[in-house]
């Protein structure tokens, strides 16, 4: 059964960015951690990043890519984006502001165009997965074309 298009596939479609779909087995609406997600696939942790929704003390929404196995340094994070503190959203929230629900938000396709911020790690990689917009799908794609389409940013982010 051919997998369905999400709108993140689409996105690279039209800014002509190569990519690899994988898909991994879920219950519907469930979401899963995502080092069980790599292991799924049969990837590296290290080069699957899960996408955190943050707010900065101004109340700014940013967002950061981190492998899936490390946590977010708030700290490190509020320093990256310029900001005193850094919490992350309600996940109820999270569908508001990004369009996606938690397990399947994607920093390709938001709501808006969102602050966006990379662990150091995504440049020595030849290639990262990030959700593909929906649970059980991902997206495989060279960082630097995943960076410049998010106008993301590298930085130390993680714990």
């Amino acid at each position: 059964m051919p997998m369905e298009k999400t709108n993140v596939m689409r996105i690279l479609e039209q800014k002509k960015i190569p990519y690899t779909a994988h898909t991994y087995p879920h219950e519907e609406g469930v979401a899963v951690d995502g080092v069980t997600v790599a292991q799924a696939m049969g990837q590296d942790p290290e080069c699957v990043f899960k996408t955190l929704v943050a707010r900065g003390a101004s109340k700014a929404v940013y967002v950061f890519a981190i492998p899936v196995a490390d946590s977010l340094d708030l700290k490190k994070a509020a320093r990256a984006a310029g900001e005193k503190s850094i919490e992350m959203v309600h996940v109820k929230e999270i569908n508001a502001l990004t369009g996606y629900i938690r397990g399947g938000c994607s920093p390709v396709g938001m709501r808006k165009a969102y602050p966006t911020f990379f662990h150091e790690t995504a440049e020595i990689l030849d290639s990262i997965a990030v959700s593909a917009g929906k649970i059980g799908c991902q997206v495989e794609l060279a960082p630097a074309a995943l960076l410049a389409l998010t106008g993301g940013t590298l930085a130390d982010l993680t714990v």
